[in-house]
């Protein structure tokens, strides 16, 4: 038997941050974190890698700033050895409703504390956008010929685009590893196992037990375990209020050169339809798995340049479809996806057109969204006496993780908490007028 004063279940990207935190920041003595995969490679190396902090609603934004924050500052620490840019989100509209909406739900992000709003109409007087100037705020650009201006390789049904500045993507694998180094260095032990059991005794945790039969006699265990958090949850006889959603993303090697390579991630806001031919129609028509791919598409199409700018290969993703399961390995795929997330792009992107008869060479992989009904994070204590919960970052995890390691540290540690951390607590189920409030929602809580 050994002891610790910390064990971290889960060495993805929040784990990592997570024990970062304890061991360098606020300098715990025995932090053990512990994962039968080597750090980073369940989910974490399979994201899109971007950040942004335009959220919609405050402790969202909150905790993205200060995640943001940390990001820049481990930046200046590392000489940028996990490629953090600033790109940016681009949203884009063919829809004068949805133009009009961007409007007014972008001033109440802007107010939420995103950054500032600069708004670009034909008759707008004043300085003009300015693409490749890092800065905070969205620029909302309400001209057509402005977006053709600066974005020629959109298409020109595009009505309206809103670009969010405090954004970008990184190399979450390089980040992990800055983070696991530093982490270590402060004398972190991390352990090649799987938890298997947690002793609790009136209620608090005891000890953990790893599957090689070693017990870790701890009195605070934070579960942190991605995808598996409902697993870890089980051993101390909870049950977490979460669904798993399996999301795919593709990787081409576009030599056409189509989406520049200082292009920022692009997002098409509208739903769509995809014109198939009609062979491909008809043989889409004989399953109902697949019918569904006749009928209009949700929005949110989207992909990005992946690698330097010498690099000729886009990541592209669409959840065409909400798939809800338990969480498998290996992750089922669908060999449609390819062609499919390339013909929505296509409809942002005309010049992808090109790839429709003979599309370049591609790989898929992707992870689990694990997420709350609300679609809010789990960071806070568990029922369980020194138990920790630092889960459900559906497809935000990467981003969040500075900030989302950081909050869980201080509730370990009893350090002060942010304005934003009692949004995040678990125990917000407990309340009836907060559950009611779920049970009226229509967004299905999609940030």
């Amino acid at each position: 038997m050994s002891s610790a004063d910390v064990v971290v279940c889960g060495a993805g990207i929040i784990g990592v941050a997570t024990a970062y935190h304890l061991k360098v920041e606020l300098r715990v003595e025995r932090v053990v974190l512990c994962d039968p995969r080597p750090p980073l490679t369940l989910t974490s190396d399979k994201s899109t890698e971007c950040y942004r902090n335009w959220w919609p609603n405050a402790p969202m934004v909150g905790l993205m700033n200060r995640s943001i924050d940390l990001l820049d500052e481990w930046a200046d620490q590392s000489a940028n050895a996990f490629r953090m840019n600033r790109r940016g989100y681009l949203y884009v509209t063919a829809d004068s409703g949805r133009a009009l909406d961007w409007e007014k739900s972008a001033r109440r992000v802007s107010e939420l504390g995103a950054g500032p709003l600069r708004i670009y109409r034909s008759d707008s007087p004043g300085p003009s956008y300015q693409p490749a100037v890092p800065t905070d705020g969205a620029d909302l650009i309400l001209d057509p010929s402005q977006i053709q201006e600066h974005f020629p390789y959109l298409t020109d049904r595009a009505i309206a685009v809103l670009h969010t500045r405090r954004a970008g993507w990184l190399s979450a694998q390089q980040l992990g590893v800055f983070l696991l180094e530093q982490a270590k260095n402060a004398g972190l032990t991390f352990v090649p196992h799987r938890a298997v059991a947690v002793e609790t005794r009136a209620n608090r945790v005891q000890s953990v037990t790893l599957e090689n039969g070693e017990v870790i006699r701890t009195g605070s265990l934070v579960n942190a375990a991605g995808p598996l958090v409902g697993e870890v949850a089980a051993m101390l006889d909870e049950e977490l209020p979460v669904t798993s959603e399996l999301h795919l993303k593709a990787a081409f090697k576009e030599h056409r050169r189509v989406v520049p390579s200082h292009a920022p991630l692009l997002i098409w806001s509208d739903p769509q339809r995809i014109d198939w031919a009609p062979e491909v129609a008809d043989m889409l028509r004989e399953s109902p798995q697949t019918r569904l791919l006749l009928d209009e598409l949700p929005a949110a199409c989207h992909g990005r340049p992946e690698g330097s700018e010498e690099s000729p290969y886009v990541l592209m993703l669409w959840e065409y479809r909400r798939n809800v399961m338990e969480p498998v390995w290996p992750m089922p795929t669908d060999p449609l996806y390819p062609e499919l997330v390339m013909r929505g792009m296509s409809t942002m992107v005309p010049g992808l057109s090109a790839y429709r008869d003979r599309l370049p060479h591609s790989t898929v992989d992707g992870g689990y969204y694990t997420k709350t009904v609300e679609n809010l994070p789990l960071i806070g204590p568990m029922a369980t006496g020194g138990a920790f919960v630092v889960g459900a970052l559906s497809g935000f995890g990467v981003m969040a993780a500075a900030g989302a390691g950081e909050l869980i540290a201080r509730h370990v540690t009893g350090e002060p908490l942010p304005a934003y951390a009692p949004a995040f607590l678990p125990s917000r189920y407990d309340d009836p007028e907060y559950v009611e409030a779920l049970e009226q929602m229509t967004d299905g809580g999609q940030l």
